[in-house]
Order: structure tokens, then C-alpha cells, then sequence
């Protein structure tokens, strides 16, 4: 009896012990310090992020009582656990997410050795176990005091997000201060998130860069949120506030499949896939030279008007989006007129070959609208790369094997038609709406060039060249030129176009095509 009643005090006293530890794990090395500091900045805890990004009570933590073995610097005398970094996993709508979040609180959420095991034990899991993983990011960098320890602990990371690449989703949320080498993680990353005035990312930042150049800026004028969503293209997403923020990593979520060996998830739709798209015949207007916002056409298609936009502030020109079709998922590429008149540039073909990259990498159907004059002329494009970096967008489309269906809502000229996803680089099927012009250039500027004899020698140049137009565009810019030669399957009404794409969509689901046996292809750079 005795002896059952002492080991049954022992532990009691052992629990008592690990529920004390818990809570000084919970609360971080100074609970009255810190975390109240970073409120009066609009920002939260680490587990306040946690909570809500998963689903409520789903988080599962581990190495919570982890802490470093460093010597020197003062370090021995802090030993705070969890090292500055919360790593595990819960669930988003019911299915498993891995996180890992920097607590600010303890080292500013720099890097350690400790504290770099964590997060790559919590990486390898996630690719083991096939689950998207968040990066709750608000550090400082690598710890000075553990020197090349800390440095080779990013390496670790950075070579676990390039083996996680294409295997499953990658998100990084930027909630604090990201410089130095700690910024090539998020970069390596499926997508960025920031929020305004309290997430930078910066290489160097503006002590060295006027140190260097002799330049005065501000943090965020060096890489705050806005900086990096409509100059640098870091950012894929950008919010006003932490809440809203995490609110539409859930929303991303639960849009994105598992892992590339499942599909998106299907969702119930409301919206009648059949449901008529009169208000389309009054949003694109016939005449080729007169703007209009493609957004309003996507609207128009997708289930309950509803699609997320990435990269929304950057290559304005082109708009890639997440949406659903039936409940189906997709994405959906679209040139814009309304932004420098849909022209394709250099960044507008990094976007997009981005874009088409991960959906083919997790099995998300490709939806592209065309409305394209050609890609934008110039000394600075050309001098810039716009030959081997437009190629991005062509290689991507062309390596793509997730259902690819193309519609040309107006104008397709030159090879920015072939690169949209035409036909010829294997669309799985090819549509186009009445007003479509399928032509190496535009008629007035075929003219020009074909027929500059007959104009130049006629007694009424004007009058020539007008008839010359009518005359190309009748002969090679109708409607119907592309679909007698069987490279568009079908000239359809823009009121059914929602209904067939979601015919096709549900046509193509069990779509399986192989690619010729290699290690990987050498895309442009």
C-alpha cells in the first residue's frame, strides 16, 4: 500500500511539474514584456496567430519544451522554451495543415539551432504526411550569438521548401520583419502573404543601403507590403490588417488540394452551371479598340461571382485567379484591356507562367480568357529579356498536362495568341466568341504592310487603304477563318459560355497525359 501511495505522489508531482512547464512554455519569458509591446503595433501572438489560422481547438504542438544548448553571449542564462518558434499541425475546414510560427517574444524570432530543428522536423512531416504547411513568419534573422549554426539551419530550411516544391502547397504569411538570407524561404514558396505597415522583407536593409549607395528609406519604402505586391511581385497577397489576413490563408486553403497526388477539393454549387450569361454581350464591346475589365467577365462565369485574385497590385495587365466552376476548382488566366490594353510584357509572362506552373503542379484545371494586341514593343523590353522571359509563359502552358481549356473573347494577335494558350501548344479545347480576330497582326496594320504598293500608287491612298483593310479582314479575320481549319473547336455563343466550361471542365476531370521520361526540363530564365 505504502508503496503504491508514493509512487501514485511521484506522479502527481510529475504532472503538477510538466502542467507548470506548459504554462511557461504558453506564456513566453515575459507575458507582461513583449507581447504587449507588439499589441500596441496592431500585432498578435504567435498562438493568437495559430488560433486563427486552424480550425478552433485542432492545433497539436510539438517540441514545446524544446530548448537550445548554446554557450556564450549570455545565452546560457537564457533558455526560454519553444526557442522562439511553435511548430505543429491542425486542421483548415476539417483538413490537416502544418504550421510554424516565430514567437517574437523570445530572440526577437531569430533563428537558432534549436529552433531551426523544429521547423525542419515540422517541414519533413508535412511532406511525409502530404499536407499543405503555413509559415507564420515575424522573425529577426539568424541569431548573431550562434553564428554559423544559425546559417546553416536556413540551409536546411531552404532545401526542404525546394524538395517540398510542387509536392504540397507552401504559404508563407509575412507578419513582422523578414531581412537578410531568411527572406529566400518565403521566396521559395508557392505564395507570399503581408500585411501592411508591420511585415517588411528586405535583403539589406535601409542602414546598409545608405551605407552602401548613399540612399535614405524608410522600411516599408523598402520592402513593406505594398512595395512587394505592385513593384518587386514578392507578394501575392496583401491585407490591412493580421485578421483578415489569416482569414484568406483559410480561404486559399481550402481551395488548394492536399498534395499533387490529389485534386481540389469539390464543393457543392448553388449557382446552375447552365445559368445564362446575358449581361456577357454588354461587358465586351465588339470594337477591339475600346477597354473594358476583364474582371467583370470572370464574374460573370464563376460560381456566385466569387474568384481570388493573386498578384492583383503587380502586371496589372494580365489577372490570374482562383475560382470555381460547379464546384470544381480552377484557375483561370486572363489578359486584361483595361491595363495598358492586355498587352503582354515581361512581368505580366512571369506572372502568369507562375501561375499556370502551380496549377498543373496540383492538378488544378486551367481556364484562359484572350483578349491579347501582341507583347508590348520596345527598347526597354527587348534590352530586358522579354524574348527568353515571354518564353516562361509559353514553356509553362506547353509543359502543362491539367485540363487546359482557352476561350478568345475578342482580339488574338501574333504570338501572344500562340502563347495564350492556343490550340497549336495544346489546349485541350479551344473556343472562341463571335467577335473573336485570330490574325498575325490586326487588320489595319496587315494592310500596311501587304498591300503598301497598291496604297502608295492609288490616286486615293486613303481610300485604297480602307478598301485593302475591309478586304484582309473579310478574307483572314473573320470569326469563323481559325474554326474551318479546325484550330478552334467551336465558335459559341458568350450567353452559354459558363454553361460550357463547365461541361468541359467535368469532361476533362479524368485527363491523364505523360510527359517524355527526364530528370526535369531547362525552362527560359
Amino acid at each position: 500500500m505504502t508503496t503504491t501511495s508514493t509512487a501514485g505522489g511521484a506522479l502527481a508531482d510529475r504532472l503538477t511539474e510538466l502542467g507548470r512547464l506548459r504554462e511557461l512554455a504558453q506564456e513566453g519569458p515575459d507575458p507582461s514584456g513583449p507581447p504587449n509591446a507588439s499589441t500596441a503595433k496592431g500585432k498578435l501572438t504567435a498562438r493568437e496567430r495559430i488560433e486563427l489560422l486552424l480550425d478552433k481547438g485542432s492545433f497539436t504542438e510539438i517540441e514545446q519544451l524544446r530548448r537550445h544548448r548554446a554557450q556564450g553571449f549570455g545565452l546560457e542564462a537564457k533558455k526560454p522554451y519553444t526557442d522562439g518558434v511553435i511548430t505543429g499541425w491542425g486542421t483548415v475546414e476539417g483538413r490537416t495543415v502544418f504550421v510554424y510560427a516565430h514567437d517574437f517574444r523570445i530572440f526577437g524570432g531569430a533563428l537558432g539551432e534549436a529552433h531551426a530543428t523544429k521547423i525542419h522536423k515540422i517541414m519533413d512531416m508535412a511532406i511525409a504526411a502530404g499536407a499543405p504547411l503555413v509559415s507564420l513568419n515575424d522573425g529577426a534573422g539568424a541569431r548573431i550569438q550562434e553564428g554559423v549554426s544559425a546559417l546553416a539551419g536556413y540551409g536546411g530550411i531552404f532545401q526542404r521548401n525546394t524538395r517540398a516544391s510542387g509536392v504540397i502547397p507552401q504559404i508563407s504569411v509575412m507578419l513582422g520583419p523578414c531581412a537578410g538570407g531568411a527572406a529566400y524561404s518565403p521566396a521559395l514558396t508557392d505564395f507570399v502573404f503581408m500585411v501592411r505597415e508591420t511585415s517588411q522583407m528586405f535583403i539589406t536593409g535601409p542602414d546598409v543601403v545608405k551605407a552602401v549607395t548613399g540612399e535614405e528609406i524608410t522600411q516599408n519604402g523598402l520592402g513593406g507590403a505594398d512595395v512587394h505586391a505592385g513593384v518587386s511581385g514578392v507578394s501575392h497577397f496583401v491585407y490591412d490588417d493580421e485578421e483578415t489576413c489569416l482569414a484568406e490563408v483559410r480561404y486559399l486553403l481550402s481551395m488548394l488540394p492536399q498534395n499533387n497526388r490529389d485534386l481540389p477539393p469539390v464543393m457543392p454549387s448553388s449557382d446552375p452551371a447552365d445559368r445564362p450569361g446575358d449581361r456577357l454581350l454588354d461587358l465586351v464591346p465588339a470594337d477591339g479598340n475600346r477597354s473594358y475589365d476583364v474582371r467583370e467577365v470572370i464574374e460573370e462565369l464563376v460560381d456566385d461571382s466569387d474568384y481570388m485574385e493573386v498578384h492583383a497590385a503587380w502586371a496589372p495587365n494580365l489577372v490570374c485567379a482562383f475560382a470555381r466552376l460547379d464546384g470544381h476548382v480552377v484557375g483561370i488566366v486572363a489578359n486584361q484591356p483595361a491595363a495598358m490594353a492586355g498587352v503582354l510584357d515581361i512581368k505580366a509572362s512571369e506572372k502568369g507562367a507562375r501561375f499556370v506552373q502551380f496549377c498543373d503542379a496540383f492538378n488544378i484545371p486551367i481556364i484562359t480568357l484572350v483578349d491579347v494586341p501582341g507583347f508590348l514593343p520596345g527598347v526597354d523590353q527587348e534590352h530586358d529579356g522579354i524574348i527568353r522571359r515571354g518564353a516562361k509563359l509559353l514553356y509553362a502552358y506547353c509543359n502543362a498536362t491539367v485540363p487546359r481549356i482557352s476561350v478568345v473573347l475578342r482580339k488574338a494577335y501574333g504570338g501572344a495568341y500562340i502563347v495564350m494558350d492556343s490550340r497549336s501548344i495544346g489546349a485541350d479545347i479551344s473556343l472562341a466568341w463571335p467577335t473573336n480576330e485570330i490574325a498575325v497582326m490586326g487588320a489595319e496594320g496587315a494592310a500596311n504592310v501587304v498591300f503598301r504598293r497598291e496604297i502608295a500608287a492609288a490616286d486615293d491612298p486613303e481610300a485604297m487603304r480602307a478598301q485593302k483593310i475591309q478586304e484582309y479582314r473579310e478574307e483572314l479575320v473573320h470569326p469563323y477563318y481559325a474554326a474551318e481549319r479546325g484550330l478552334v473547336d467551336d465558335v459559341i455563343d458568350p450567353r452559354e459560355t459558363r454553361q460550357v466550361l463547365c461541361r468541359s471542365v467535368a469532361m476533362l476531370a479524368a485527363k491523364h497525359a505523360d510527359l517524355p521520361r527526364r530528370k526535369h526540363g531547362n525552362p527560359p530564365q
